[in-house]
């Protein structure tokens, strides 16, 4: 089975976000990376009936690397490119037809990332019926919404704002991540799942 890879960003100057901070952000990225393989390969190693417990507590555990792994990919690729409007395309039409505005649903966004605590605040799509849905996911796992594709993932643990912005600085992150965002990443994001 071939390892997971470490994908390559391209991340430009970012406004509030330091380049250091960028750089330390992927350093850990890349640890989830290196532990949801390690930990495959330690599930296969094992004695599937002898090493039951140990067995199920590595399949916890890998649930966690494997979330961090793929959040944080959808959040370094949001970065990619520059800052991009969103334009009046099918995922804005479909945000205003679920929250009634563009900006309703921003307002609602951001409240959901001053969430208190270490997590992340998602937009997904969900291909069962066809729903745009916000959620806080907590940590990188708890609160993954099953069946649903995460389109822009904002990461609220303090290692990706505190050095920059302070434990007080967390609003204005959230702002500055929204003078970043390339939405036509986010856009290729939600046309992608509507394949």
């Amino acid at each position: 089975m071939p390892n997971f890879e470490t994908k390559k960003f391209d991340i430009p100057v970012l406004k509030g976000i330091s380049a250091k901070n960028i750089e330390e952000h992927i350093k850990l990225y890349e640890g989830y990376v290196k532990h949801a393989n390690l930990i495959i390969e330690e599930i296969s190693s094992r004695d599937q009936e002898k090493d039951a417990y140990a067995i199920a507590e590595l399949q916890r555990r890998f649930s966690f690397e494997f979330d961090g792994m793929r959040n944080h990919e959808v959040y370094f690729q949001s970065f990619e490119g520059g800052n991009k409007e969103i334009s009046d395309d099918k995922l804005k039409d479909k945000i205003i037809k679920t929250w009634g505005s563009f900006e309703d649903w921003l307002c609602r966004f951001k409240t959901i990332a001053k969430t208190r605590g270490i997590g992340w605040a998602i937009l997904y799509y969900d291909p069962n019926s066809d729903r745009l849905l916000n959620a806080w996911v907590d940590e990188q796992h708890l609160g993954q919404l099953s069946g649903c594709v995460p389109i822009l993932a904002l990461d609220m643990w303090e290692h990706s704002f505190v050095s920059d912005y302070y434990p007080s600085g967390k609003a204005t992150y959230i702002e500055d991540f929204f003078a970043n965002l390339n939405w036509q990443t986010i856009e290729t994001n939600f046309n992608n799942c509507k394949r």
